[in-house]
């Protein structure tokens, strides 16, 4: 039950939330502080309550603060993409740019956000440390780790990318990316995912408690769910159905907004 549980709340969290960020990015920019604003309370609300309840150890903890990270994680997101957070540069790539110089000059498109992520997921781990309940910490980590793994391999190169689902303000991002059927990164970023995430699952499936079983079952879902977003970036899939909307026919999809951010 437990591990149902977990499941039901890791991927509706994540393809609501996803959903939900994607769809107020493109509201006009004139709602974007308003949303801006309403997520920063959020991640007040959430990071004040983080060590309270990293210090419960029942299965409606562990959920709570797998819902706190997305939260946090959320605020994030949106900065980014809403361009409150952004880098020191929002220029294209030189056509003859290449290796470190490349790779220096696409770090400058985001490295403001680069910076408040690293802080951001720092300091869950710095008020969770030494509770039983880690799990808003790995949470964190565990997204933290998948984004990064995501935008390396954009940036090496990958078959499947969307320009046109980017914020038009972030255009310039595409030209840091490759279009490629697979780098020599993907299969690492593969095998270790999926290590990671068996691990948790694992611990799981043997945990007797319920607390337990939730915040690994959770975990390991998360990371699974990364793990199928790098997939989507080289298998001919069209993932962007998972977010589409009738009504605006704006497909988009999660893996957009790791390439974004």
């Amino acid at each position: 039950m437990a591990y149902l549980l977990a499941a039901a709340v890791a991927v509706f969290g994540w393809w609501f939330t996803t959903g939900l960020i994607l769809w107020l990015n493109h509201l006009p920019t004139h709602t974007h502080r308003w949303s801006m604003l309403g997520a920063s309370a959020l991640l007040v609300l959430c990071f004040t309550s983080l060590e309270s309840v990293a210090a419960q150890v029942t299965q409606s903890a562990a959920l709570y603060a797998f819902l706190q990270a997305l939260c946090l994680w959320g605020w994030l997101e949106m900065g980014y993409l809403m361009g409150f957070v952004t880098g020191p540069s929002n220029r294209p790539c030189p056509p003859d740019a290449t290796g470190w110089t490349r790779f220096g000059l696409a770090l400058k498109t985001s490295l403001y956000h680069e910076l408040a992520v690293v802080a951001l997921v720092l300091s869950v781990v710095a008020v969770t440390a030494g509770q039983p309940n880690q799990v808003a910490g790995l949470t964190c980590v565990s997204l933290w780790l998948m984004r990064w793994s995501a935008k390396l391999n954009l940036f090496l190169g990958v078959a499947n990318f969307h320009a046109e689902w980017l914020p038009r303000s972030q255009q310039h991002l595409v030209t840091y990316m490759k279009q490629r059927r697979i780098n020599l990164l993907f299969p690492f970023s593969v095998v270790l995912g999926t290590g990671a995430a068996v691990w948790f699952l694992h611990h799981a499936w043997l945990a007797e408690d319920a607390f337990v079983a939730t915040g690994n079952a959770i975990v390991g879902l998360l990371l699974s769910l990364g793990v199928l977003e790098h997939w989507f970036l080289v298998l001919p899939v069209q993932d962007s159905k998972l977010w589409q909307s009738r009504s605006s026919r704006v497909r988009i999809a999660w893996v957009q907004v790791i390439q974004a951010s």
